[in-house]
């Protein structure tokens, strides 16, 4: 399960900057002034390793790591997954939270595509679901444009070639659902890997939805543009 507090030492600098509005510069300024206690101590050296569950003062209040947060959102089509964006709207923009900002989308998805995104401030906990050496599962619903048959099942399980790729994809897993209609299984999270597969064998996708990531599957209750807290169980199954 995901820890509440970070896993690995931090730099002092960078641990004040997590915690607070300051940046990594106005933490080392706040040491070099002698605002900063460590463990009872007044700190002198930015690059101090310390602990996750060591006591840090600023001018005698304790400093203390957020608990981590994790969302699910049910993103709609128009949303861009980033922090920010100068022509479109991002996810961030449909939360209601204190400093939205801190968090970030585990799992991107393009801008017309629908369903299930995570997000979090908790980066060992997203690189989980992102690292390629990891292969967690993510499970789309999509509509096409030409008919599904049983040789588009082979091909994915064998893996296709993408353009401008030179490696096939990971062994994929379709389950055709009407002619038009399928669900894919993918492992891996290369650049509109789902719409590029689709056009590798001929076809076309019209309308795509990412119904789960991993063990995590999008809440039907809710709506598009709506989000809550992942429970504990979602959590742990990362």
């Amino acid at each position: 399960m995901a820890s509440s507090k970070p896993s690995a030492d931090l730099r002092l600098d960078r641990f004040i900057a997590t915690v607070t509005d300051f940046s990594r510069s106005e933490a080392k300024r706040l040491i070099k002034a002698g605002e900063i206690e460590v463990e009872g101590r007044v700190a002198s050296d930015a690059g101090q390793l310390i602990s996750p569950d060591a006591e840090v003062l600023l001018r005698g209040s304790p400093l203390r790591a957020p608990k981590p947060r994790y969302f699910m959102l049910h993103k709609p089509q128009g949303y861009i997954c980033a922090a920010r964006d100068r022509r479109h709207l991002t996810v961030l923009d449909l939360l209601d939270e204190d400093n939205p900002e801190r968090l970030h989308v585990a799992g991107r998805l393009d801008i017309d595509t629908t369903g299930l995104v995570l997000l979090t401030d908790d980066g060992q906990w997203s690189h989980q679901i992102t690292s390629p050496n990891r292969e967690c599962w993510k499970q789309y619903w999509f509509q096409c444009a030409e008919p599904l048959d049983e040789n588009v099942i082979r091909q994915f399980e064998r893996g296709v070639f993408l353009k401008e790729e030179k490696t096939r994809t990971l062994p994929a897993k379709l389950e055709i659902l009407s002619d038009f209609e399928g669900r894919l299984q993918i492992c891996e999270g290369r650049y509109h890997q789902v719409k590029r597969m689709l056009g590798a064998v001929g076809n076309a996708v019209e309308v795509l939805h990412r119904e789960a990531i991993g063990d995590i599957f999008l809440d039907a209750d809710l709506a598009e543009g709506e989000y809550r807290p992942l429970t504990e169980d979602e959590i742990a199954s990362v």
